[in-house]
């Protein structure tokens, strides 16, 4: 494959990579908020008893289990690419040590 095809998808990735890593930390600040606020839910809904209480609960539960699924999904996306910007690295250097000889 030509290195510079190769260059500009290995450009193309890091910038992916730079998103899904901003995106990620937003997640990870949001899922905290969430599951403190789920958690706070919790403990309301143990204390009061009421229903209106419960349905709060239930709604910050799903809520943060949402965004969990969302920061899993960022974190395996974020997995994948790193794993094409080795091979495409990898090619590269391969590509590199063919030249040299």
């Amino acid at each position: 494959m030509n290195r510079n095809l190769l260059e500009r998808r290995l450009k193309s990735i890091g910038a992916r990579l730079r998103r899904q890593r901003m995106e990620l930390s937003i997640a990870d600040e949001q899922l905290r908020h969430l599951k403190n606020e789920a958690d706070d839910a919790r403990v309301r809904s143990l204390v009061s008893e009421t229903a209106l209480a419960d349905r709060e609960r239930r709604g910050s539960d799903q809520q943060a289990r949402a965004m969990y699924r969302h920061h899993t999904l960022l974190s395996n996306e974020i997995a994948e690419l790193e794993m094409q910007q080795d091979e495409l690295l990898d090619q590269i250097s391969l590509l590199a040590e063919g030249s040299d000889v």
